[in-house]
C-alpha cells in the first residue's frame, strides 16, 4: 500500500504560514511598545485645556471665569496651574490680559506678599485656599463666554508665559468653586420716609400761626368807637 504523495509545494505552505504567525506576533509588540514607557505616544495626547510651556515654567488649565450671563456686572477672576520644573523658585509678578479686558489684582493665598512658585513644585491660582487674579470689573468678558481670551503670565526669571485661556461662566459644571463672587446687589433706592423731606411735618407746629386769625381782628382795630369819641374833640362853633 504506497501512502499518499505529499502535495507539491506542501512545505512551501508550511513555511508561508510560519512568516504570517510571525508577522502578527511582531505587529502586536510593535503595538504594545508605542502604548508603554517613557517615550509612550499616548503620552503625547494633550489635554483639552489651555496650557503652554516656557523653559522650567508649564501652565496647564487655565481658564477665565466670569459672571454667570452675558452682560452681567461684577467681578471676573483668571484660575490656572503653574508648575517649576526647575532649582529655583520663581514670582509670578504679573497676569495681563491683552485687549482692554480689565486689571488683574494678584494675591497670595496667604492673603499679602507676592504669589511664589516653588522650584520642583507648583502653585493653583483660584478656589479657596490657594493664591487669585480677579479682575474687577469683568463685564467686558461675559461677551466671550464660549470662547477664548489671550492671557499673559509672566515670570520672575521666564518672562512672558503667554496662552489662550478658555472664557467660561461660573455656573459651569465644575468652575462654580473657582469663579468671582456674586454681582453686587444693586443699591436700594431711598425710601420715601428717608429723603428728609417729610421731617417737614415738624412745620405742622406752624399752625401757631392760626394765631395769625387775630390779626383778623386786631384789637387795635377795634377802636372806632375810640375813633368817635375823638369827635368830641371837634372845636364848638363859636
Amino acid at each position: 500500500m504506497s501512502l499518499p504523495l505529499t502535495p507539491s509545494g506542501g512545505a512551501t505552505r508550511l513555511r508561508r504560514g510560519a512568516v504570517a504567525v510571525t508577522a502578527v506576533a511582531l505587529s502586536f509588540a510593535a503595538l504594545t511598545a508605542c502604548g508603554a514607557g517613557n517615550n509612550a505616544q499616548s503620552l503625547g495626547i494633550k489635554p483639552d485645556t489651555a496650557t503652554a510651556s516656557v523653559d522650567n515654567i508649564a501652565i496647564q488649565n487655565a481658564n477665565v471665569i466670569t459672571q454667570p450671563k452675558t452682560g452681567e456686572a461684577g467681578p471676573a477672576v483668571v484660575s490656572a496651574t503653574i508648575f517649576n520644573k526647575g532649582e529655583t523658585e520663581q514670582t509670578l509678578d504679573s497676569i495681563t490680559l491683552p485687549g482692554g479686558a480689565g486689571t488683574v489684582k494678584l494675591s497670595a493665598a496667604s492673603g499679602s506678599g507676592g504669589v511664589t512658585v516653588p522650584a520642583q513644585g507648583s502653585i493653583v491660582i483660584g478656589g479657596k485656599g490657594n493664591a487669585s487674579a480677579v479682575i474687577e470689573d469683568g463685564t467686558a468678558l461675559t461677551k466671550k463666554i464660549g470662547g477664548v481670551q489671550d492671557v499673559v503670565f509672566k515670570l520672575s526669571k521666564t518672562g512672558d508665559v503667554k496662552l489662550e485661556a478658555f472664557v467660561v461662566p461660573s455656573s459651569a459644571d465644575g468652575f462654580a468653586d473657582f469663579g468671582p463672587g456674586n454681582a453686587p446687589a444693586p443699591a436700594a433706592s431711598p425710601s420715601p420716609a428717608s429723603s428728609g423731606q417729610p421731617g417737614a411735618e415738624g412745620t405742622e407746629g406752624t399752625e401757631g400761626t392760626e394765631g395769625a386769625e387775630g390779626a383778623e381782628k386786631p384789637e387795635g382795630a377795634e377802636q372806632p368807637e375810640g375813633a368817635d369819641a375823638s369827635k368830641g374833640t371837634e372845636t364848638p362853633a363859636g
